[in-house]
C-alpha cells in the first residue's frame, strides 16, 4: 500500500516520473512538467489525466491538427494511432496509464 501526495511530487527533470504500478504490462506513472513533450503516437492506447496545473493538448484528428486546454480533473484518451503531444501551461503533475514502454 502506498498514498502517493501529487501536488508534492516534483521529477528532477521534465516528464520525469515516479511509476505507481505495473498491472499485467499496462503502466500507471506520476508524471511532473513544465516542458512540453514531443509530437508521438503510441503502440497501445493511452489515458492521461491532470492532475495538478493546465495542459494544452495537442493533437491530430483528420490529419488536421487542433489542441484544447485540459484542467485538473480532465482526462485525455489517446485510442492507437493518435498523434498528439502535451504542452503544460507552468507546472503540471499529470497522471499517465499506458502499455508498458511506451514513449
Amino acid at each position: 500500500m502506498e498514498i502517493i501526495k501529487s501536488k508534492n511530487f516534483k521529477a528532477k527533470n521534465a516528464w520525469g516520473s515516479k511509476q505507481i504500478s505495473n498491472m499485467n504490462g499496462i503502466t500507471i506513472k506520476l508524471h511532473w512538467t513544465d516542458k512540453p513533450y514531443k509530437w508521438h503516437t503510441n503502440e497501445g492506447e493511452e489515458v492521461f489525466v491532470v492532475l495538478d496545473g493546465q495542459v494544452k493538448m495537442f493533437y491530430k484528428e483528420d490529419k488536421k491538427e487542433k489542441s484544447l486546454i485540459l484542467n485538473i480533473g480532465d482526462i485525455f484518451y489517446a485510442s492507437v494511432g493518435t498523434a498528439h503531444y502535451a504542452h503544460p501551461i507552468g507546472e503540471a503533475r499529470v497522471l499517465v496509464i499506458e502499455k508498458e514502454g511506451s514513449i
